[in-house]
């Protein structure tokens, strides 16, 4: 048997490389109806052709949780290679534009419409008030419902570059089928968190190459600042609740 080398640990999952395949490892209390709806969103995309690694399946695993395998993709993620290259951060944040681009070109009818999977999010939220919650919710009703692939978390650790340039994109867990300003509004609020420093770049560059209105994207963000206060990170709370704010005045 491979060695297993663990590459991420979190509080309900371990992922880890066993020879030519990644196993991500729920715990035993992780619910099975995620793990196989996590399973099915990938296998839909795959279908779909969206370059991802491929599903190998869902299996029950020795802690008593469930796990899904995928095949092992060499190369590195686009987070690696700015941290390596610093001087290219223009270029690799132009490489996830063109990709989260040409991404959103895709149709996968099957998944959760991305209207609903951000009001569902809005309605578990108890950290805000209901008027909040309210105007909130009127400003996701008030969205055109589109039918783009959306990942839902493309950041620079979801997308792989293969040696010979081609790429791949992991973890589709928050994916749906809807409007890309919300997608893009969800990687630029990692931006605002992670790498300030990239983030109004990336809005403009985004919105330039896509021909969308930054005011559209920025329309989005009380909304995903929001769905991303539902993960309950408190190093990130004082900044997503000065997104939230700006629902209570438009």
């Amino acid at each position: 048997m491979s060695e297993r080398i663990i590459i991420e640990q979190t509080a309900y999952k371990t992922v880890y490389r066993e020879g030519s395949r990644i196993v991500k490892e729920f715990t035993a209390s992780h619910p099975m109806s995620l793990v196989l709806n996590e399973a099915y969103i990938h296998a839909c995309v795959e279908d779909a052709g969206v370059p991802v690694p491929k599903l190998l399946g869902v299996m029950l695993s020795e802690n008593g949780g469930w796990s899904i395998a995928m095949e092992y993709v060499s190369g590195k993620t686009l987070s690696e290679l700015m941290d390596e290259n610093p001087d290219n951060a223009d270029e690799y944040l132009e490489k996830l534009v063109n990709i989260q681009l040409d991404t959103g070109r895709y149709r996968v009818p099957h998944l959760r419409n991305t209207r609903q999977k951000m009001i569902d999010a809005i309605q578990t939220l108890t950290e805000i008030d209901a008027s909040t919650r309210y105007e909130l919710l009127q400003r996701v009703h008030s969205m055109a419902p589109h039918t783009k692939l959306c990942h839902g978390d493309l950041v620079p650790s979801n997308i792989v570059i293969h040696e010979d340039g081609s790429w791949c994109i992991l973890d589709w867990a928050h994916a749906s089928s809807g409007n890309a300003g919300a997608d893009a509004a969800i990687t630029y609020l990692h931006y605002s968190l992670e790498r300030p420093e990239l983030a109004d770049k990336y809005l403009h560059l985004f919105c330039k190459k896509a021909d969308m209105a930054i005011q559209y994207v920025q329309t989005w963000m009380p909304v995903v600042a929001a769905q991303q206060l539902t993960k309950h990170k408190e190093s990130e709370r004082e900044l997503l609740e000065k997104w939230i704010s700006v629902a209570e005045y438009q």
